[in-house]
């Protein structure tokens, strides 16, 4: 063949292959370039063996332990530090405390006695938490607690370290608080403390429910089966109740009849204790001078115990032991405050209208009580004793109006003024709020209401 013809013959078969336009040539040429490239994958790739043919060797090592001996010397060789944790106990005295920490270092006991911040310790309240670093020597790293002084002042955390030099420092910081509403409920059957502590409600929040109601519950006559619900603050840190705070809300049924409270702060600054309807639980003045107390003698015609005389007892004696607080049963100004013959150490203390009320046989008086001092209801005046003539520790208390002596537990004084319609919006909110508690704290009533509800 010639090769003019040999050349026809191959760009015949060329075409004949690719195509005669670009197009089919271009997908013609990728089709061979794909396929060629399968049949060397097939070719390369050959066929995974069976997991099951594969072959398992066992493979045996013993690994050398250290002995005990060792383990014992490797241990002694690194020091070793611990962090105890302990509550304060009732009773506890310094000494006592570090030793169940694990502090056996003088140098930190004189240092916590005489520093003016670590000697805050030394005031600890009982089941407050202390934590404390040692070495193995029983030497203080560091310890750490938190002091409240009082309800109404703010924590404050104290640390103690100790630095390389081995010179101890202690810091007071303010602490961090969480505030949370805890809520409780309780049964009486012989003492209103005793009810608390069986539902583990702290004394303060007790001491606040008994200020919330005295004006119209006597808390010295409490029958079995008298019912309460309470809804408090509480503070926390790192998990840790530090202290409560105020009552929020509380529900109390005595002899059958319930009295609720809300605390409600006004727009100007002043709080108190309201009904759910707006009306302050607050009388002009209190029942008793005295939070608990028994009354030794009425106001009434008696023999005197000294004297041997009949004559008119113009007050009430409340027994109580010496030391009790007194409290002013309602605002007003000393008009006196010193020794007065027969009354002993007497306060005397005008209110407004003409009324004004007096509290003698005081062992002593509070600080800054005197002549023209302000009180307002409720405050420590002085403190039970039995000066003058008395045969006991006990106040008498005499109420006057007009300097004409009347018995306290027998006159009808007013309440204080209702809320203002500018608050009274935002009282139904908070009002309604621990309404709803008070609910969560009565599932019968609750199961009560949605009965009536479905019928």
């Amino acid at each position: 063949m010639r090769p003019i013809d040999k050349f026809l013959h191959i760009a015949t078969g060329r075409r004949q292959l690719f195509g005669s336009s670009r197009v089919s040539r271009a997908v013609s040429i990728s089709a061979l370039f794909f396929s060629v490239c399968a049949i060397g994958a097939a070719a390369v790739a050959p066929l995974a063996p069976d997991a099951a043919d594969l072959p398992v060797k066992k493979l045996t090592q013993e690994l050398p332990l250290p002995t005990l001996d060792e383990q014992i010397a490797a241990i002694e060789a690194n020091e070793q530090h611990f962090v105890r944790e302990e509550t304060v106990r009732r009773g506890d005295t310094l000494s006592a405390l570090l030793l169940r920490l694990g502090v056996e270092d003088d140098e930190a006991d004189k240092f916590i006695k005489t520093d003016s911040v670590a000697r805050s310790l030394l005031q600890l309240r009982t089941d407050k938490a202390v934590r404390a670093k040692t070495n193995e020597e029983g030497e203080l790293e560091w310890l750490q607690t938190t002091v409240v002084d009082g309800s109404d002042k703010p924590a404050r955390n104290i640390e103690i370290t100790r630095d390389a030099n081995g010179h101890f420092k202690a810091v007071d910081t303010p602490a961090n608080l969480e505030r949370r509403v805890e809520m409780a409920s309780g049964n009486i059957i012989s003492s209103l403390f005793a009810a608390t502590d069986d539902a583990n409600i702290p004394d303060n929040v007790a001491s606040q429910i008994i200020s919330m109601f005295e004006t119209n519950i006597d808390f010295r006559k409490l029958q079995r089966g008298d019912q309460f619900n309470v809804v408090y603050e509480s503070f926390w840190q790192n998990g840790q109740k530090v202290k409560t705070g105020r009552v929020l809300a509380g529900e109390f049924t005595n002899a059958g009849k319930p009295y609720q409270a809300v605390w409600f702060d006004e727009a100007g600054g002043q709080g108190g204790y309201y009904t759910f309807d707006g009306k302050s639980l607050k009388k002009a003045f209190l029942k008793s001078p005295l939070a608990f107390t028994r009354i030794s003698s009425g106001f009434s015609m008696r023999v005197h115990p000294i004297s041997g005389q009949w004559k008119q007892h113009k007050g009430v004696d409340f027994a109580a032991g010496i030391g009790t607080p007194i409290r002013a049963t309602a605002d007003g100004v000393v008009d006196s405050a010193a020794m007065s013959g027969g009354y002993g150490n007497l306060v005397v203390i005008k209110h407004w209208g003409g009324y004004s009320t007096a509290y003698a046989h005081m062992q002593r008086f509070a600080p800054g009580i005197r002549k023209g001092s302000h009180v307002s209801q409720g405050e420590v005046i002085g403190f039970v004793g039995s000066t003058g003539w008395s045969t006991g520790p006990h106040v008498h208390y005499e109420f006057r109006v007009n300097n004409d002596a009347r018995d306290p537990l027998s006159i009808v004084v007013p309440n204080v003024q209702a809320l203002s319609n500018v608050d009274l919006p935002r009282f139904k909110a908070v009002a309604n709020d621990m309404h709803h508690r008070f609910d969560l704290l009565r599932p019968e009533r609750v199961a009560q209401n949605s009965k009536t509800t479905a019928s």
